[in-house]
């Protein structure tokens, strides 16, 4: 483990380290210039890159998602590290006094600690964006939510980046994470029940159960999905009022996503009379599947004898309708139930009287 040096052996340390550097440019003052001129050009060589790298990327009207990305992170390549790492090949091909080799390497460290944090915080960020645009085509739920996910996002980035840099440094930096995860529980157990419905938010966007305009069914409730909003959802229900509830616990249940609906299903129960004769119900699979083919939004399924009592013989009728429309269907088994009560009554089969006996 490393520890870090008492303020006499830094001083000491400072002047041996000019000292060696003065007389290595006294010495191999030739050497010296070329390795400056070198990392000069070695920089300014990169700076070129970088910005011919954000031009191409950004060139197209409607750039792809990669070179979105792409472009993102070359804009956010700081001029501090390009010319630290300058620094560090040319020095590490030169090999100047060991001293100054050193502090290059740990400036080129420190920088790229640096970097490396932006960039990775720049990469979350656009993930997570691209992530809810997806999700969130007008923006409203992230636009609620992008403050609270910068925040979080900055501080676990630039704590873990602040515990390289000191760990560089030659700091014990064991206690400060111990300490940092100490209070992130605390913090964690303080504020349970809002990242809880924060985390339930996040999960709505990039996971994408429903979104804003979904018609959900939640437990006994049917609305239209208003708002998303980082605690709560807010519905309007078929009758009007508007429904809030707590983004936990509507994940918790089970939801129905009736705007994912492609077919409905339909079935009829048609009770006939016990003493119809058998010859006759054997035709009422055929009748009924005349009827519902001749409906052009109707797939017959099945029609099926599935019980008998001392009132009535069940018949099940079930087809399928080809489209999501409510209102399709319930003209569609308005239809059929009509046409069938025809058909029946033609052929001379009549519906069992299932009024209860007075008493």
């Amino acid at each position: 483990m490393r520890t870090p040096a008492t303020a006499p052996d830094l001083a000491e340390q400072t002047r041996s380290l000019v000292a060696n550097a003065y007389a290595w440019l006294r010495n191999d003052s030739l050497e010296a210039l070329v390795a400056v001129g070198a990392a000069t050009v070695l920089f300014v060589a990169l700076r070129a890159l970088r910005s011919l790298a954000c031009r191409l990327l950004e060139r197209p009207a409607h750039p792809a998602r990669w070179r979105t990305v792409a472009a993102n992170v070359a804009r956010r390549t700081h001029g501090f590290f390009l010319a630290a790492l300058s620094a560090d090949l040319v020095a590490n091909v030169v090999a100047p006094p060991g001293g100054l080799l050193t502090i290059v390497d740990f400036i080129f460290t420190i920088a790229a600690v640096v970097q490396g944090a932006m960039w990775i915080r720049e990469l979350i960020l656009v993930v997570i964006v691209y992530r809810a645009e997806r999700g969130d085509p007008d923006h409203s739920t992230l636009s609620n939510a992008m403050g609270v996910i910068r925040i979080l996002v900055n501080v676990v980035i630039w704590a873990i980046a602040l515990i390289l840099v000191l760990d560089n440094l030659g700091v014990n930096v064991t206690a400060l994470v111990a300490g940092l995860g100490i209070g992130g529980i605390a913090i964690g157990l303080a504020a349970q029940g809002i990242f809880s419905d924060l985390f339930a938010a996040l999960a709505i966007i990039f996971d994408r159960p429903f979104r804003r305009g979904d018609t959900i069914q939640y437990g006994t409730t049917i609305g239209t999905v208003e708002a998303i909003g980082l605690k709560t959802t807010r519905l309007r229900a078929l009758s009007g009022e508007q429904v809030v509830m707590a983004n936990t616990k509507l994940l918790e249940q089970e939801v129905r996503n009736l705007r994912l609906v492609e077919e409905r299903r339909v079935a009829l129960m048609l009770p006939i009379r016990p003493n119809t004769e058998a010859d006759r119900l054997a035709r009422i699979p055929e009748l009924v599947r005349a009827v519902v083919e001749a409906q052009p939004l109707a797939r017959f399924d099945r029609a099926l004898l599935v019980g008998v009592n001392g009132n009535s013989i069940d018949v099940e009728l079930v087809f399928i309708m080809a489209t999501p429309d409510a209102d399709a269907m319930l003209t569609t088994r308005h239809v059929v139930l009509l046409e069938t009560m025809r058909v029946l009554h033609d052929a001379g089969i009549q519906f069992a009287d299932l009024t209860p006996p007075r008493g």
